[in-house]
């Protein structure tokens, strides 16, 4: 009889070599990359087609280059010092000291969490600051001066995002130590974005008064489009952050459709009860709350409290938007022209709050270790464990301060400190005009071949286009004979 317990050799393309080392897992690694992958995606394309759409014609070039920017800004400064901070060394309790993150040595050596290495790991996390700063540009559309964005994009990154991802998710951060529950950004990206976005739109001022009284999609279908590239994104969203291809990975992904379907469908509702009509604009904004609301507890509830999130997602960011802002002098004083205080601060904080609830101990041993602190209060009271659980919705409610506190300082002191070289408003008359005015050039050339319109020379008009329509011109000499110069 062969001997049972004789060891089995590894497949040749598992054996550890240079470029595999032995602590590393294919599998994991490839999932990340690819759940990284999908992230960006949400971003670019997603969130460029989506602004791009969802905004006035012109101002579609705008919104969609405010989002293209972001993301290649973000990536730079990332690389440089921002991961450092928000995942190295203790600076401060909420802060790492900054240091590049581009060196071999250093990009091949294992993450501090995962069997990947730290390149993954700075790829994976860099998408998320990239898509955080692309939600906070949505409160800020359709009037704020690009150069501003130029300046306010890596200021806010360095001194807004880096304080709360470290806080939260970096193992030395002292809300992690406290045992916040985040699972995969509810707090660090969308509560952040959305009062940060809110803050910047305050010190920014509003649209033009016509731009706030009508502001119609310029396509709704392309704005769909990039709703949906943003819902499917997020399996990478919510499923790479177990850091693993294992069972958690797969209840997050289910948690996190089901939770949006359930939102979007229950915001559809609200509107046919009470406008009579379904919005297509509220499905998508049921939809956001719904992905935005399941993001702290993708992993660590069962599929039962994701319903309830889904319904409370789906209704309350409903109530405080369609409701509460329109009764609220003090709301509408400021245009954010997304809608981000409802659609990422509101619902992550429920969301935040809600995992306070629901965390189930079983899965948030799978996600965080044996540890007996992360206890739902539900199931703290189930358990027996009611201190465990109480303590538990208090740290939820003490990261919701924190997060309020950091952006609201922070994003104001940024946008006060901008102000000083550039002015955070593009002017009346730039906001007339739109895209041309900020990059003279245009989302639809609707006709002829494409040509630009005959006064297109103004002074927004690109270089580009003028030299081009300017080769194409013919000219009358001698005679009136037509050559084209």
């Amino acid at each position: 009889m062969a001997n049972v317990n004789a060891t089995v050799p590894f497949p040749s393309n598992l054996l550890p070599n240079d470029g595999s080392p032995e602590w590393m897992s294919k599998a994991d690694n490839a999932w990340q990359l690819v759940a990284a992958t999908l992230v960006g995606m949400q971003s670019v394309p997603g969130l460029i087609i989506l602004y791009g759409g969802a905004v006035k014609k012109k101002w579609a070039v705008n919104s969609a280059f405010m989002s293209l920017y972001a993301f290649a800004c973000v990536f730079f400064c990332w690389v440089v010092w921002g991961y450092r901070m928000s995942f190295g060394d203790q600076l401060l309790p909420f802060w790492g000291k900054p240091a590049m993150a581009l060196e071999r040595a250093y990009l091949f050596d294992r993450a501090f969490q995962g069997l990947f290495p730290n390149a993954t790991m700075v790829y994976f996390q860099c998408v998320f600051a990239a898509i955080t700063l692309i939600l906070i540009a949505g409160a800020v559309l359709g009037r704020m001066n690009f150069y501003a964005w130029m300046l306010f994009v890596p200021l806010w990154l360095t001194f807004s995002y880096t304080f709360t991802a470290f806080s939260i998710w970096c193992p030395r951060g002292f809300l992690f130590e406290m045992g916040i529950i985040d699972y995969s950004g509810g707090y660090v990206i969308h509560l952040s974005s959305g009062v940060a976005g809110f803050t910047a739109a305050f010190w920014v001022g509003p649209r033009l008064n016509k731009d706030r009284e009508r502001f119609p999609p310029n396509n709704i279908l392309l704005m769909l489009a990039g709703a949906g590239m943003l819902w499917m994104g997020w399996t990478g969203f919510n499923g790479g952050d177990p850091y693993s291809v294992g069972l958690d990975a797969s209840l997050a992904v289910l948690n996190t459709h089901f939770c949006t379907a359930t939102s979007l469908l229950t915001w559809v509702i609200l509107d046919v009860i009470f406008f009579r009509k379904p919005s297509v604009i509220g499905a998508v904004q049921g939809m956001i709350t719904g992905l935005v609301c399941i993001t702290p507890a993708a992993g660590v509830v069962q599929g039962w409290a994701a319903l309830i999130m889904g319904l409370f997602s789906g209704s309350i960011p409903w109530v405080t938007m369609m409701v509460i802002h329109k009764r609220s002098k003090l709301l509408q004083k400021v245009d954010d022209t997304m809608a981000v205080l409802h659609t990422h601060a509101i619902a992550g904080t429920l969301g935040g709050l809600l995992t306070g609830l629901f965390a189930n101990p079983f899965l948030n041993k799978i996600f965080y270790g044996d540890d007996p602190k992360y206890v739902g209060l539900f199931y703290g009271f189930h358990d027996k464990r009611m201190g465990h659980g109480f303590r538990q919705v208090v740290v939820q409610i003490v990261g919701v301060i924190f997060v309020i506190f950091v952006n609201v300082i922070s994003t104001s002191l940024i946008c006060l400190f901008i102000r000083l070289f550039v002015p955070l408003r593009m002017s009346e008359e730039d906001m007339e005009i739109g895209d041309e005015a900020a990059h003279g050039e245009e989302a639809y050339a609707i006709w002829g071949q494409g040509d630009k319109l005959e006064n297109s020379s103004s002074k927004y008009a690109s270089s580009l286009y003028d030299q081009d329509v300017e080769a194409a011109q013919p000219k009358k000499k001698r005679g009136g004979t037509v050559e084209m110069i």
